[in-house]
């Protein structure tokens, strides 16, 4: 796994190419604040981009369109008047072919944001299912918006329209999550200490509140699978919880600080946690052994405020406070690929993992092409094993160890 060794010279180390930035506006001085873009987000189908444009403001915009806008017209865009010729088309085009853009004001401050798609056969949980206020189809995709007086919103992201108003948390919602296997359960994050579990194809209705943090809670989330969730927040916590049972499995130990953000990689086989304690961790999250550092935080020992996993499993992006984003790789030592960017917050690859993007204190949203590096036939076989089975299995299987060490990612 990816370490950062003294001897590693990031002046050295190649550049990502920046493929295009959305700019917030200026705003008078006595908006300065309240600006940030705590979190950006793509759709599973890839359709919408998806980020909080301070100010109460989330903006959805097609991102085909919005990505061809930066090879058409240069890399940057200012998010104005300009941009809202995305949206000027024929009102009898059906919204779900030709995705609009939507300009979105929530009411409150927005601290985060989330994309679900449905399943039909995907039934809610809920025992009495005879009626419900909305019934998704297999095309809905909905968008969750976490606020800062506790409540969450959800919204039809094709129309704009609000559909739920989700009110029980009585702090900020600090980070969401929709399960990957399209049965619109979300999970929500918050200052509270607790997180929340939400059952929106039984009209939003709340089956579980997951306590433990002796704290804020500031991220979470799901495994691929669906059955596993990771929530990170104060104190140093790292919880993996069973979402079949609603049930604590263990508290990860490794960190030295407030750990802020969390994400499994595309086969569940690692979980990477960034950390105040200027590292990421890659876990097991299977066997938990000893954690795997990966030191992201430069030669100035900074905050990492960010991490994604790539959707290729071989690539993780960090950002922190001492003005970089990283690329690395999970199998060399050092990144393979750095990007300056001031006031950076959050991050997050695009849906075929060819852009990541990162949003800033000023709202604003920039995005760079990512490392390409064609995957290798044993890598693929790897995720397609470790999607469906679990290390301790992997460890079990007649196979020669050295095999057995590359499918639990030791090698």
């Amino acid at each position: 796994m990816a370490s950062f060794p003294p001897t590693v010279n990031e002046k050295l180390i190649g550049r990502s190419r920046t493929v295009g930035e959305l700019l917030a506006p200026p705003s008078p001085f006595d908006k300065k604040c309240g600006r940030e873009n705590w979190t950006v987000a793509f759709a599973p189908d890839g359709s919408y981009f998806a980020w909080s444009q301070g100010h109460r403001i989330v903006r959805l915009v097609p991102w085909s369109r919005c990505f061809s806008n930066f090879s058409l017209h240069g890399v940057k865009n200012f998010v104005n008047s300009s941009h809202s010729k995305l949206a000027r088309q024929n009102s009898n085009d059906d919204p779900k072919s030709q995705p609009r853009e939507h300009v979105i004001d929530c009411g409150d401050i927005v601290w985060s944001l989330a994309f679900g798609s449905s399943v039909p056969e995907k039934q809610s949980r809920c025992v009495n299912i005879e009626w419900h206020r909305f019934r998704f189809g297999q095309d809905q995709l909905l968008l969750a918006t976490g606020l800062s007086n506790g409540r969450i919103k959800i919204w039809d992201a094709y129309t704009g329209k609000l559909l739920l108003n989700l009110m029980d948390h009585t702090e900020v919602v600090r980070d969401l999550t929709f399960a990957p296997d399209g049965s619109l359960i979300l999970v929500s994050a918050s200052r509270d200490k607790t997180l929340r579990v939400w059952d929106l194809k039984d009209d939003g209705n709340m089956i579980k509140v997951l306590r433990g943090h002796p704290n804020w809670v500031y991220s979470c989330a799901f495994s691929p699978d669906s059955s596993i969730l990771c929530s990170v927040g104060t104190n140093k916590t790292v919880f993996l919880w069973d979402m079949d049972k609603y049930s604590l499995i263990r508290k990860l130990e490794g960190h030295h600080n407030d750990v802020v953000a969390c994400e499994f990689s595309p086969d569940g086989a690692l979980l990477a946690t960034a950390s105040y304690d200027t590292r990421v961790c890659v876990w097991d999250p299977h066997l938990f052994p000893p954690p795997t550092p990966i030191f992201a935080g430069g030669a100035n020992d900074r905050w990492v405020r960010s991490v994604s996993f790539s959707h290729d499993g071989l690539h993780i992006a960090t950002l922190a406070d001492d003005k970089m984003v990283r690329f690395w790789r999970i199998d060399e030592d050092g990144p393979v690929q750095v990007a300056p960017l001031s006031n950076g917050l959050c991050c997050a690859f695009s849906t075929d993992g060819s852009v990541l993007a990162a949003g800033t204190q000023d709202g604003s949203v920039y995005f760079w092409a990512t490392p390409k590096r064609v995957p290798t036939l044993q890598h693929l076989c790897r995720m397609a094993i470790r999607r469906v089975m679990p290390t301790d299995k992997v460890a079990n299987l007649p196979i020669p160890p050295t095999i057995v060490a590359f499918l639990s990612y030791r090698i």
